[in-house]
């Protein structure tokens, strides 16, 4: 058995109280889903400023009677109160609980449109739920960092030892919440985990919204007979990431138990890289394959539009640390992902 599968029959056997946060989004309504069908207790906060109550529905749903081991609280992490009130009767429960921390402005164009909301999330938010942890005596949480830390470092192959120049204030707001981890974990003894992911893709990711990645968006626009744009030459590269392998990349952090694991971050993709361009003609033929109805897509080009500020043009995981310090290994390739989540939308189109 993959020490993956190992953990996964522990906690089944062994189960956990835990906190997400954003749990209504497309990675905390993931990560619901996950631990509730291995029977946790679960805890979710979230105030529905980039989530969904659908995404809740559709976790209840392929869940069944394991829903009511699930708790909601709607709030914002803003707010002192609604944090200490998502963590209270920890301290007195005798319970240890972890923390699975995924609420946040996460858009870098919005970012640089409105810095000042995006400062008030991702670093006061992130600020009053260590605060938070902390006086609960939370024993261990794991929180979203990105691979938009890396800035301006020119290696296309990122490492999570060097980073380098904020390109935006999302990118700027989430490297310091992973200062403020490691200060906690120092001074107070909060076992903390980052996990810089790397383009995540997946069921459940919004189309519509203002902060839609690219492989949402093109399935949607796609379906619905609209043009892609593709910015810059379309050689741009990026290490995309299937949901599934973010879940396990938390739930093995969030059991670790070799210190040496605890109080730094890594590196969440699949190791590799693919261009828009390839990425356009996957989603675009995968469609067209899919189904006869959507055949004559293999013969619609993409638009370009001129280069985004703020982007990274080349953008690549170093998963080696956390294959060795966490025993992490993506189990979902970039192709198999996207089969899984072109077959989930074209069913969301049906109704």
């Amino acid at each position: 058995m993959d020490p993956y599968a190992q953990m996964l029959d522990h906690l089944r056997r062994y189960p956990k109280r835990w906190l997400i946060t954003g749990v209504a989004g497309f990675i905390g309504s993931s990560l619901l889903q996950q631990l509730l069908a291995l029977n946790q207790k679960v805890v979710g906060l979230d105030n529905f400023a980039t989530g969904f109550r659908h995404n809740l529905e559709d976790v209840c749903a392929a869940v069944g009677s394991n829903w009511e081991n699930f708790t909601f609280l709607e709030g914002d992490i803003t707010d002192l109160a609604a944090c200490r009130t998502a963590l209270r009767g920890v301290e007195l429960s005798g319970e240890a609980l972890v923390v699975l921390h995924h609420a946040a402005f996460v858009s870098v164009p919005a970012s640089l449109e409105d810095p000042l909301t995006a400062h008030q999330v991702n670093v006061e938010g992130f600020m009053n739920l260590l605060t938070a942890a902390r006086e609960a005596g939370v024993k261990r949480l794991v929180y979203a960092a990105t691979s938009a830390s890396y800035g301006d470092d020119p290696a296309e192959v990122k490492r999570e030892e060097v980073i380098g120049k904020p390109l935006s204030p999302y990118a700027l707001t989430k490297t310091i919440n992973e200062l403020y981890a490691e200060l906690y974990g120092r001074l107070y003894g909060l076992e903390t985990v980052g996990l810089r992911y790397f383009n995540i893709f997946g069921r459940r990711q919004d189309p519509n919204g203002a902060y839609a990645a690219v492989i949402p968006k093109w399935i949607a626009s796609l379906l619905n007979g609209e043009r892609c744009i593709i910015f810059g030459d379309g050689e741009t590269t990026r290490d995309f990431c299937h949901i599934d392998n973010v879940v396990q990349a938390n739930l093995l952090a969030a059991t670790t138990q070799e210190p040496a694991a605890l109080g730094t971050v890594y590196n969440i993709g699949n190791g590799g890289c693919t261009t828009l361009n390839v990425l356009y003609t996957l989603i675009r033929d995968g469609l067209a394959a899919l189904d006869p109805a959507f055949a004559q897509l293999k013969e619609r080009p993409a638009e370009y539009g001129p280069f985004r500020p703020g982007d990274v043009r080349h953008s690549q995981a170093d998963i080696g640390k956390a294959a060795r310090l966490l025993g992490y290994r993506p189990s979902v390739s970039v192709a198999e992902g996207l089969h899984k989540t072109l077959a989930w939308y074209v069913a969301q189109t049906r109704g």
